[in-house]
């Protein structure tokens, strides 16, 4: 992909209601940034003139905005808007997209998303290994893995997850070789083994349990 292209303003589709108290609001800020240049195009639909398209892409709410690849529901300011279409536009945020979407429980989605995009395991791995990720979506990273299980795209980060089992923190080594687990690779053992001895007794108890 050349620079041009990487950095093409995306488009956006906005879904609104007559009703709405919020719509107008959203529909202001993608407005400004068609007139900015940081959107290339906006369609807008009113549900409560077209629900066909509203049932046809599963809307339940609004206002719900796609921009680029990015869905977003609910109230958005114009700055949020700004740098959700940036990263359309230059590939990038693809996990902070995943972390909405399983810090509110939409994990059907997020599994789609990882599933259908080609970093979509490399967004979830970058989601994984932040520090800061919060409780609540490392339970929804748990909850994709599970449902990954024995899959040929979770054998296929084995030596990632292999080298998170050095990771600093235990917590990150713990769920790295429960994740080594669920893939069902036989080199996934040559990295849980190591753990049997590890400095955090969390640590051992999952590798114990890893292994048998």
């Amino acid at each position: 992909m050349n620079e041009a292209a990487a950095t093409t303003p995306p488009d956006a589709l906005l879904l609104l209601g007559t009703h709405c108290p919020h719509c107008p609001s959203v529909l202001q800020g993608l407005s400004n940034l068609v007139k900015a240049g940081t959107l290339g195009t906006l369609k807008v639909v009113n549900i409560e003139q077209r629900i066909d398209i509203a049932r046809e892409l599963g809307v339940r709410s609004v206002p719900w905005v796609r921009i680029g690849s990015f869905v977003l529901e609910g109230l958005r300011s114009e700055q949020e808007l700004a740098e959700w279409a940036a990263r359309a536009a230059t590939g990038s945020g693809m996990h902070e997209w995943l972390g909405e979407l399983l810090s509110s429980g939409k994990l059907d989605q997020a599994l789609e998303q990882i599933r259908s995009a080609p970093d979509g395991m490399d967004a979830l791995l970058q989601l994984f290994t932040d520090t800061d990720t919060q409780l609540n979506t490392r339970i929804g990273i748990s909850a994709i893995m599970e449902d990954l299980q024995g899959s040929e795209a979770l054998r296929k980060i084995v030596e990632q997850l292999g080298k998170l089992t050095q990771h600093e923190d235990a917590r990150i080594r713990g769920d790295a070789c429960h994740y080594l687990a669920l893939s069902g690779s036989p080199k996934a053992v040559d990295y849980i083994r190591p753990l049997l001895q590890d400095a955090d007794a969390e640590v051992r108890d999952v590798a114990r349990e890893s292994i048998e």
